[in-house]
């Protein structure tokens, strides 16, 4: 992925926030010199991937299959030092992007449509072994709680939510004609190194080609801390 169309989606992320009103944390307006100037007490940032994450998931087509997020808060469930259990992210979506299947073993999330667009998910459940499974598959969408047949397609629209469990293979797009969607999650602790567990083997994070200087650090790009 070309850092140029990095910087690209970020300024039209933040176009979108501000359009939205939805106001970020400082820390995420930071340029790249200004993190290199940081010291330890920006520690959990770095140790937590919190920040801007623009991923095509390794495959070079992040009109196709693609997502911008922003990790506003999280745990870590691999460090004692860090003893939230909850995480927090914003993101945005565009028509023609996937969303690709995957699930997780531990955490649970909300999926919330924040505005714009209407969402498509298709849910099934996981097996032990990791395999989708053709059984119904209980929805928890705002308090309304009934049963979709697998793989069958659920529309969220603004204000909506969806609660994806443990071992819900899921994966979602925007509704064509609906135009970019702005997503909430809340969650349980983020752990993108060891609890996704995607359908079809892929990477998590891009491969950045460098034709242009970064705007802002993804969350993978954090320089170490400033003794």
């Amino acid at each position: 992925m070309k850092r140029s169309m990095i910087n690209s989606c970020i300024r039209e992320f933040e176009e979108m926030l501000r359009e939205y009103r939805f106001a970020l944390p400082p820390f995420l307006y930071f340029t790249p010199a200004e993190w290199a100037e940081k010291g330890h007490e920006y520690d959990e940032i770095r140790n937590n991937a919190l920040g801007w994450d623009i991923t095509d998931y390794g495959e070079g087509h992040f009109e196709k299959k693609g997502l911008s997020l922003i990790t506003l808060r999280n745990g870590n469930v691999h460090n004692d030092n860090y003893s939230k259990c909850y995480a927090e992210k914003i993101i945005m979506l565009k028509e023609g992007q996937l969303s690709p299947n995957h699930f997780h073993r531990n955490k649970m999330e909300d999926i919330i449509n924040r505005g714009g667009g209407n969402l498509i998910f298709r849910l099934w459940n996981a097996t032990e072994n990791g395999e989708p499974a053709d059984t119904d598959v209980l929805i928890s969408k705002d308090g309304r709680n009934y049963y979709v047949q697998a793989g069958e397609e659920i529309l969220l629209t603004p204000g909506e939510s969806l609660t994806l469990y443990p071992y819900y293979y899921h994966e979602f797009i925007v509704q064509p004609g609906s135009g970019k969607t702005l997503i909430g999650e809340v969650s349980k602790c983020n752990d993108d190194n060891t609890d996704n567990y995607f359908l079809e083997a892929q990477g998590r994070f891009p491969s950045i080609e460098e034709d242009e200087a970064p705007y802002r650090l993804l969350c993978t790009e954090y320089p170490p801390a400033k003794d």
